[in-house]
């Protein structure tokens, strides 16, 4: 579990190091057919910064924890790309894409915390 909550956070700084925003974390744990822990969703305004956010997420974490991402899906359009690190899986939308899919009201059993942006 510790491992987890280290991952977690090196994935929010990241995500905050390029000013993403609308930050939810979906804790699944406990919840029957789930593919992983947690789900974090975020948002940047334009697909570079979607990118951006990206990118700084795998930096952060490599640094602090030497993983590596399992899979990134979605670089080509970032509109949506979905960073895969097993038990966590990020989602950075553009928000039009993010209310298009609305991923953050599937499960409305599971623990949901929002984080704070670093305005």
């Amino acid at each position: 579990m510790k491992e987890n909550n280290q991952l977690l956070d090196n994935i929010i700084n990241g995500i905050h190091e390029k000013k993403g925003k609308n930050i939810t974390v979906i804790d699944l744990k406990g919840i029957a057919g789930v593919i992983c822990d947690y789900f974090v969703i975020c948002e940047g305004n334009t697909p570079t910064q979607v990118a951006a956010i990206a990118e700084s997420i795998e930096h952060v974490v490599k640094k602090e924890t030497q993983e590596n991402p399992i899979r990134v899906q979605g670089q080509s359009l970032a509109e949506w790309i979905g960073v895969d690190y097993g038990d966590i899986i990020v989602h950075i939308f553009i928000p039009e894409m993010r209310s298009y899919y609305n991923i953050d009201n599937l499960w409305s059993d599971a623990k949901i915390t929002s984080i704070p942006s670093l305005d």
